[in-house]
């Protein structure tokens, strides 16, 4: 089964929805204009429309008689970087792009929507969720916070991401851990200042920072047991204000990536111990702070397995990737499968040539394979939710 013909009827209007949202770009927890947009078109549909869930959050709900229930989730949010293409749906505002593709998924979501509404080739019901602020923030987890699946239960749910680097039109899923967790800390290093032509009279914090920097770089590589997954990367450096003042402060941030809490744990116990014993040895002092953000993302080897049947429906065999190597990146779309079992696919976005790689400033979701994310949701419902069952 091929891309669904009456998906690829509209295909030029998932194009004008993704370029217009592209156009418009919203970060997390601002996205008014966007949800306004979902809104409109669900309603269009004629799907029954509920608002306010984590703020900007849309949830459609198609019925067709008695029978399971179901979860789609697109993610809404863009990212604040200044977008360097110069197309006519460029962003049009500054510092803010979707460089991740979620104005693509949230235009084959509305393509599924529309479809399932016209045709209603399954039993039972579909939610369509489309969450908020996926970016940094945990929309996902605000939306069960505040009762995603009590107010709509399904029985599973499912997500999808857009990939650069896999062909366009494939995808690649698998059971167990396909995203890492996502985990943030911050250390902030106390010395004391002095004139910077008199360092004997300073606690210079930007030295112990410099030591902590450079050993945190064996907590994965000589900490861990080397057949566990860690990333841990130092992303910011903060200290001083001017040429001749060494400060008082400095202040270090950056992640921790893991698939398993074990190593989350032992991470963190580490950072401590290093910024502690390093502070103590320079004799400044020091405050850690450590924030687990987003879990990981695991998916669940039932709801995986129909999920790749589904892609192999439309995609066919050879084009569905059943064991990828799993992504060091995140996603809180993890906060949706630890309450319910589902699973995440990743649909092949092209080469990622020319910027085009997530978070770039050249980024752009190829409309190409919107028709085929449309037609793996639809072909998912129809055969997961089927009449006949």
């Amino acid at each position: 089964m091929p891309i669904i013909n009456r998906i690829a009827e509209f295909h030029a209007d998932m194009t004008a929805w993704r370029r217009d949202l592209h156009a418009h770009p919203e970060t997390a927890f601002e996205e008014h204009r966007t949800s306004d947009l979902v809104a409109e078109c669900l309603e269009s549909f004629g799907v029954e429309v509920h608002r306010g869930l984590a703020g900007t959050g849309v949830v459609g709900t198609i019925r067709n008689g008695e029978g399971p229930a179901i979860g789609l989730r697109a993610d809404m949010d863009a990212l604040h970087i200044p977008e360097a293409n110069t197309f006519g749906h460029a962003s049009k505002h500054e510092g803010k792009m979707h460089a991740c593709g979620h104005d693509g998924h949230t235009a084959m979501l509305l393509g599924a929507a529309r479809y399932l509404a016209e045709t209603k080739r399954f039993k039972g019901t579909v939610h369509v969720i489309f969450q908020p602020a996926e970016e940094n923030e945990g929309g996902g987890r605000v939306m069960v916070e505040e009762g995603l699946f009590k107010t709509f239960p399904v029985q599973g749910v499912y997500g999808m991401h857009n990939w650069p680097g896999l062909p366009a039109g494939h995808f690649a899923v698998r059971s167990g851990p396909i995203m890492a967790s996502y985990d943030v800390f911050e250390i902030t290093v106390t010395g004391r200042g002095s004139h910077a032509a008199m360092p004997h009279q300073a606690v210079d914090p930007i030295v112990v920072a410099a030591d902590i920097v450079g050993a945190l770089q064996t907590v994965v590589s000589r900490s861990m047991d080397p057949l566990e997954s860690a990333v841990l990367s130092v992303t910011q450096v903060h200290a001083g204000d001017t040429w001749n003042v060494i400060p008082d402060v400095a202040v270090l941030r950056g992640t921790v990536r893991a698939f398993q809490p074990a190593v989350q744990d032992q991470v963190e116990a580490a950072i401590n111990r290093i910024a502690r014993g390093l502070c103590q040895t320079h004799g400044a002092t020091c405050a850690t702070r450590y924030e687990r953000r987003y879990p990981p993302t695991i998916n669940s080897a039932a709801e995986t397995e129909l999920a790749a049947r589904a892609a192999a429906a439309v995609a066919g065999m050879d084009r569905v990737e059943h064991r990828p190597t799993p992504s060091m990146g995140s996603e809180d779309f993890s906060f949706m499968l630890r309450e319910r079992p589902g699973s995440y696919i990743w649909l092949g976005n092209g080469p990622g040539q020319g910027g085009c790689m997530l978070h770039n400033p050249g980024y752009d979701f190829n409309d190409e394979v919107l028709p085929v994310g449309a037609s793996y949701w639809a072909t998912l419902v129809e055969q997961v939710l089927p009449q006949d069952g």
